[in-house]
């Protein structure tokens, strides 16, 4: 695997790194993370696709770009890779509602799935496109344990709207994913979030789809507010430190969710996946220092799974996580550096969701509120 790393900042193109012997004119897989406004500026894509003519270029909006061991914004990082003995093949699906991700995932396993198939990695709308359902088409159309990761794309805190394309200008409502084929190439993965829970654990009594009306038979948006005490004033937005721990069922692995919206009306609050009926949910509160050990622990996780170092890591956290860190964040991707070592090329880019299994083996789920991490190397 051979890799190409630039950036595109204050209308100027700078080179990061490359390794010996890239030839731009042989990547097969080009990653783009960049800030809305950037994206939507004319002739980016036809930048790249001049420079990679026969790389499949992934272009998506985020909340932030990792890179250089930092964060930053209002820039476009692009990542270019030459896989010396891997196959890869890229799809993208278009869709116009939430309601249609389940048969988007289907229709993308389906595209994707042959015998050598070796991982999934996914980069999806994060406006339309409603990641639980679509995590779950694509897990159960599989019949084989594939591991599949990725995130949802992020237009800064600003909530607007957000950009994806494959081989094109980036544009609202697709989905990309990228099957990776051969037994070449070993891929590891982490997930954590490193939160704090408190209080009870309380059932769903009343909720539809991604939206949760009553706990206990109580007013979801009540019992929360009393949880919060005098954070509830500074609602919406304080839902940031506060998301829920939900497990489907008792025996489940808990999952983050993100509060996007309250209702004051119907007393009821939205969340960024599923909130499905008779789920366990606990309170959680932010712990700064939890948060970045998280990082490197979802780092070291992914590093358990490879029996040598890797050449490339992508990170993506969530955008709540960088509103809550602050001046923090980029401890998380410094936490995330040491675990790696200097040699790996590491990338990624802030979201409004990320996708990883929990552990090795584990289904691939959606996730909120975490530090997912997904690192390559080729045998």
């Amino acid at each position: 695997m051979k890799i190409s790393q630039s950036v595109y900042k204050d209308q100027t193109w700078t080179f990061l790194s490359e390794s010996p012997g890239f030839l731009a004119d042989k990547a097969q897989l080009v990653f783009a993370f960049g800030e809305r406004f950037q994206l939507e500026k004319p002739g980016l894509f036809n930048d790249l696709h001049a420079r990679f003519p026969q790389g499949d270029i992934v272009i998506n909006s985020t909340a932030g770009e990792i890179y250089l061991d930092k964060v930053h914004d209002d820039s476009v990082i692009v990542t270019a890779i030459e896989f010396e003995k891997t196959r890869i093949r890229a799809v993208q699906i278009d869709i116009t509602r939430h309601t249609e991700s389940y048969q988007a995932g289907e229709k993308m396993a389906r595209e994707l799935d042959e015998p050598d198939l070796a991982a999934i990695f996914l980069i999806s709308d994060g406006s339309r496109v409603n990641g639980t359902d679509l995590t779950s088409a694509l897990n159960e159309l599989l019949n084989r344990y594939i591991p599949i990761s990725g995130g949802l794309a992020g237009d800064a805190a600003r909530f607007e709207k957000t950009l994806v394309g494959l081989n094109q200008n980036p544009a609202p409502g697709k989905i990309v994913g990228i099957g990776f084929y051969g037994d070449s190439l070993s891929i590891g993965h982490g997930s954590m979030g490193g939160w704090d829970v408190f209080g009870p654990e309380r059932e769903v009594t009343q909720a539809a789809y991604n939206v949760l009306y009553q706990i206990d038979d109580k007013h979801a948006l009540d019992l929360y507010k009393e949880y919060l005490g005098k954070y509830a004033e500074s609602l919406p937005a304080a839902a940031l430190l506060f998301p829920l721990s939900m497990r489907v069922s008792a025996d489940s692995e808990p999952v983050v969710r993100t509060i996007l919206t309250i209702d004051e009306e119907a007393k009821s609050m939205t969340f960024a996946g599923d909130m499905p009926e008779k789920a366990l949910i606990r309170f959680m509160k932010a712990n700064f220092d939890r948060l970045i050990d998280a990082s490197a622990i979802a780092a070291q996780t992914s590093l358990n799974q490879l029996n040598f170092t890797p050449e490339l890591a992508i990170l993506i956290s969530c955008v709540g996580r960088k509103l809550v860190l602050g001046q923090r964040t980029e401890e998380e991707v410094e936490a995330a550096r040491e675990v790696f070592g200097s040699d790996a090329v590491m990338t990624g880019f802030y979201s409004y969701g990320e996708i990883s299994p929990l552990h090795s083996s584990a289904r691939c789920e959606l996730h909120n509120q975490t530090m997912t991490v997904t690192v390559f190397s080729e045998n």
